[in-house]
Formats: C-alpha cells, sequence, structure tokens
C-alpha cells in the first residue's frame, strides 16, 4: 500500500509469472507519486475523505416539505356543537385568544320559540412563528334550543356531506392546484354539566355524525360541580358511549421511540378524556400573575390550573399533539368512506344507463351482452366493496384495540 497527497493506492498482482514479460508503462498520481504498473495490477483509489462521498443529499427532504407546508400555510376546520349558554364561544376565545363573536347579537325569547338550527361560519388568519394557520369555526346556534329537536342533526349532518361532496368534486376536476379543504376536521361536543349522563337529544346527534366526524366531547361549565361528581359524569358518558356504540376520537398509539415525557403526556390526555373545561376571557391578577380566569365570591377559578379544568389538556390535544392526526383521520377514514360511497353511486348508476340503453336497443331479445367496459364497471363496483369491508374491518380493529388499552388505564 502506497499513500500520495490525494489518495491511497492498492496494488493487486493478477499473475506474477507473466508480469515480467510486460512492458510497464507509468502512471502519475498526485503532485509527487509515480507508479510504476501494468494492465494486470489494478489501482483502486479511495478518497480519503469518505464523509463527503457518502453523503448523497436526501437528507434535507423534511427541511424541504417543512419549507414548503410554511409558505403555503394550513387549514384546520373546527365544528362546535350544543345548547346555547355552555360557553362555546368563551372556549374558541380562549383556545385561540381572539374574539370570533364580538358583533353577534342574541335573539330573544319570541325568536328561541321557533328557533332552527343553522349554520355559522367564521375564519380568522393566525401566525405564529412564521407558520400561518387559516382557522375556521363552524357554529350551529339554534342547536337544543327549540321545543322540538327532532331534527336537529340534519342540518348539522347536510353541512358535513356538502363539504365532503366540494372536495370530492375538486379533487375530481382538471385544476387541482388551488384546491381548498373546507372538510370538518374536529367537532367539539358540548355536554351540559347539569345532566347525568349523555342526553337523548345528544345521543341521537352523536349517531348521526360519528362516522363522518371525529367527534371530541366536552364537559362545559366543569367549575359548577365537584372533583367527585366529574369523575362520575365521566364514567357515565364513557359508558353511555360504549352502550350506544358511538365512536368518537381514538387518541393514537404512542411510537416505542417516543421519550418518556411524551408518553406521560399522552397518557394523561387519553386519561382526561372527555375534558371537563373551564372557559373565560376575562383576565384577572392572581399573586402579581395576570391569568384567565372567573371571579366567585368564594375565590378564582384559574382556567389553565389542572385542578380546576381540562382546558389546557383540551387545548394541548387539539393544536399542540394531535391537530394533524385529526386531519389525518378526516382525509384517511371519514373521507375514503364518502369517497368510496360516491364512487360506487356513480359505478351503479352508470350500469343502471347501460342497461336501460342496451334493453331499449335490443327491443324484445332478452339476451344481455357484456361489453370490456361493462365488465371493468362491476371489477371496479366490485373492488369498491372490497374497500369498504376493509375499512369496516380496520375501525372494529381499532374499537377492539382501544378497548385493550381502555382498561389498562386509570381514568
Amino acid at each position: 500500500m502506497e499513500k500520495s497527497d490525494s489518495f491511497a493506492i492498492l496494488n493487486i498482482d493478477i499473475d506474477n509469472k507473466n508480469n515480467n514479460n510486460m512492458n510497464p508503462h507509468s502512471e502519475v498520481i498526485g503532485d509527487d507519486c509515480t507508479k510504476q504498473t501494468s494492465p494486470f495490477t489494478t489501482v483502486i483509489k479511495i478518497q480519503r475523505d469518505r464523509g463527503e462521498r457518502d453523503y448523497i443529499g436526501f437528507a434535507t427532504l423534511p427541511e424541504q416539505v417543512h419549507r414548503k407546508s410554511v409558505k403555503r400555510g394550513f387549514d384546520f376546520t373546527l365544528m362546535v356543537v350544543g345548547e346555547s349558554g355552555l360557553g362555546k364561544s368563551t372556549l374558541i376565545n380562549s383556545l385561540f385568544l381572539g374574539d370570533l363573536y364580538k358583533n353577534r347579537k342574541m335573539s330573544d325569547v319570541q325568536d328561541r320559540i321557533e328557533k332552527t338550527t343553522t349554520i355559522e361560519k367564521k375564519t380568522m388568519e393566525i401566525e405564529e412563528r412564521g407558520v400561518k394557520l387559516r382557522l375556521t369555526i363552524v357554529d350551529t346556534p339554534g342547536f337544543g334550543d327549540a321545543i322540538n329537536c327532532e331534527d336537529s342533526w340534519r342540518v348539522c349532518s347536510a353541512y358535513i356531506d356538502e363539504q365532503f361532496r366540494q372536495y370530492f368534486t375538486d379533487e375530481s376536476g382538471l385544476n387541482r392546484r388551488h384546491m381548498q379543504d373546507n372538510r370538518v376536521h374536529c367537532c367539539l361536543y358540548f355536554v351540559p354539566p347539569w345532566a347525568h349522563s349523555i342526553r337523548q337529544v345528544d345521543l341521537e346527534m352523536m349517531k348521526r355524525l360519528h362516522r363522518k366526524v371525529n367527534i371530541v366531547v366536552v364537559i362545559a361549565k366543569a367549575d359548577s360541580l365537584t372533583a367527585g361528581e366529574i369523575k362520575r359524569l365521566k364514567t357515565r358518558i364513557l359508558t353511555d358511549l360504549e352502550d350506544y356504540q358511538i365512536q368518537v376520537y381514538q387518541f393514537p398509539e404512542c411510537d416505542s421511540d417516543e421519550d418518556e415525557e411524551f408518553k406521560q403526556q399522552d397518557r394523561e390526555l387519553k386519561a382526561a378524556a372527555p375534558f371537563a373545561v373551564v372557559a373565560a376571557d376575562t383576565v384577572l391578577e392572581v399573586g402579581g400573575k395576570r391569568v384567565r380566569g372567573r371571579q366567585y365570591p368564594w375565590g378564582i377559578v384559574d382556567v389553565e390550573n389542572p385542578r380546576h379544568s381540562d382546558f389546557t389538556k383540551l387545548r394541548t390535544m387539539l393544536i399542540s399533539t394531535h391537530m394533524q392526526d385529526l386531519k389525518d383521520v378526516t382525509q384517511d377514514v371519514h373521507y375514503e368512506n364518502f369517497r368510496a360511497q360516491c364512487i360506487s353511486q356513480i359505478s351503479q348508476h352508470a350500469m343502471r344507463e347501460r342497461g336501460k340503453l342496451k334493453r331499449d336497443s335490443m327491443g324484445n331479445n332478452n339476451e344481455v351482452v357484456f361489453t370490456d367496459t361493462d365488465r371493468l364497471l362491476l371489477q371496479k363496483d366490485e373492488e369498491i366493496r372490497r374497500m369498504q369491508n376493509m375499512l369496516t374491518q380496520m375501525q372494529e380493529k381499532l374499537k377492539a384495540s382501544d378497548k385493550k388499552h381502555d382498561s389498562i388505564i386509570d381514568v
């Protein structure tokens, strides 16, 4: 082995017996290194700095995706459902440190007698550390306020379906570059604290929505309950959800390589659901510190104190740790279910139209001839049915695994 300023040179003699009969020639490598070699001598040049040679560059892909995502911004749509007076507007303002309802006008008693559920959508642009979020809040004023609440769920369900349908239309179009995602990614469902469990109107609403959107149950005005009452109410709510087979949002399992602090935080979030929250848009001064809270004759409720409220856990889950997972579940589960149904309906409609045309063209001839296109449509229809069965099996497995993990979590 000989070394030069630039390379390490390795000489390998293939046939020593025939080397003497060959005419050697000179090969100059580097500045001062000259070596006599033959055709049977292999010179392998190995670069001294292997670090530069082994570096390809694809390790910067996450940075490229990060820059592109930050430049494009993010979308998130949150629906809030619950009767009036549960503090929905106050909670939204507390979560996102804004005032989305400053121009709202309260309706009088006469208007509430025949009140119907409506959709009220507000959008705001939020920027934090260079990251832009386009937040859309979908409120449902009038829900549960009328005497007859039998059809209160229809407006909310129709709105979610309409956003899915609009996204499906845009996705199937020619120009998909500037698609806007208005699908509902999460539904905060407010349960009143004075109910002993989930009311019948709330159960009916959840039954209509749980396969279309991620439902997160929230116990409103938790400062009106003691710690023991909150614990009993949470237990009854979880029991009702299981008895009526309502699938609320399930937290994903932590990866094995996550640090222990993140795993502990994840366990605390799972144990806190459903979240008992207190919201406030008033800033008070307590012990020289400014906090968001509510003042009572007996003291102050700090909404960010975990002993007083699950507000910080709800905010952590909704914004800091699980916002992207809520969007992923919406895309991979709820929207895919809707998309499979749409494609199945389109295929069935096309088959009916083709059958009708064939019957009209054949007249009294009852013989049916399947073309290649018909067979292709049948195959696609069968593939869609298989996809629906797979999605159903995946949901059942997720539900079974969640029950298994819930058995070892102390709520």
